[in-house]
């Protein structure tokens, strides 16, 4: 079983940095894909961003320019590095990591973390 914890969310105010860091532990033989999704209150979980193996990144418009995704391959761990926060960046942020377990291929859900941006 792979477990995700998730680190680095907050408050902040429009113009704001945050990172957030989501480590993944437990019977990881390999990751395929790293990805970044939020979901705000009312709304449906969107894609962020996303980091594959060999380095590939990809990043929803909203945020292309400000938020930068990357990866410690020896640590398992995705961040998600957010420049001019926003108000509408404010949700909980959950990581996604998908690849091979030990013995079967896994896809797990990090528990969430708020990030909040205030006018």
């Amino acid at each position: 079983q792979v477990r995700l914890v998730e680190s680095g969310g907050g408050s902040v105010q429009a113009g704001g940095s945050l990172r957030l860091s989501c480590a993944a532990s437990g019977r990881v033989f390999s990751i395929t894909v790293m990805r970044w999704y939020r979901q705000a209150p009312g709304k449906q979980r969107d894609l962020v961003a996303g980091i594959t193996r060999d380095g590939t990144t990809q990043y929803a418009d909203s945020v292309k320019g400000r938020f930068t995704i990357s990866k410690d391959n020896v640590e398992n761990t995705v961040y998600l590095q957010m420049n001019g926060l926003k108000p509408e960046d404010t949700a909980v942020y959950y990581c996604n990591i998908a690849g091979m377990g030990l013995t079967s291929p896994f896809a797990s859900w990090g528990q969430g973390t708020q990030v909040t941006v205030s006018s």
